[in-house]
């Protein structure tokens, strides 16, 4: 259950990312990416919120990044 309050935003990213370059994503080196959302916002995401997202096809999907008024990241879900 997420603990999604009204003074929540929400972010939503369009993301296809090869499985040849998801190796980056473990990298120490890289601990985040940044993201452009649809509204044009540039969000930095742990990479760990994107691998559990791998498949043999790498990450690809339409993602949405729900945070609170502290600019907390409170879920990071898949949504088609």
């Amino acid at each position: 259950m997420n603990n999604t309050t009204t003074n929540s935003t929400y972010y939503f990213f369009s993301i296809n990312v090869p499985y040849s370059q998801c190796e980056a994503l473990y990298s120490p080196s890289a601990p985040n990416v940044v993201l452009v959302a649809d509204n044009g916002v540039k969000v930095q995401v742990p990479t760990s919120r994107l691998r559990q997202f791998i498949t043999s096809q790498g990450v690809k999907g339409r993602f949405r990044m729900t945070v609170n008024a502290q600019l907390k990241i409170v879920a990071f879900e898949r949504v088609r």
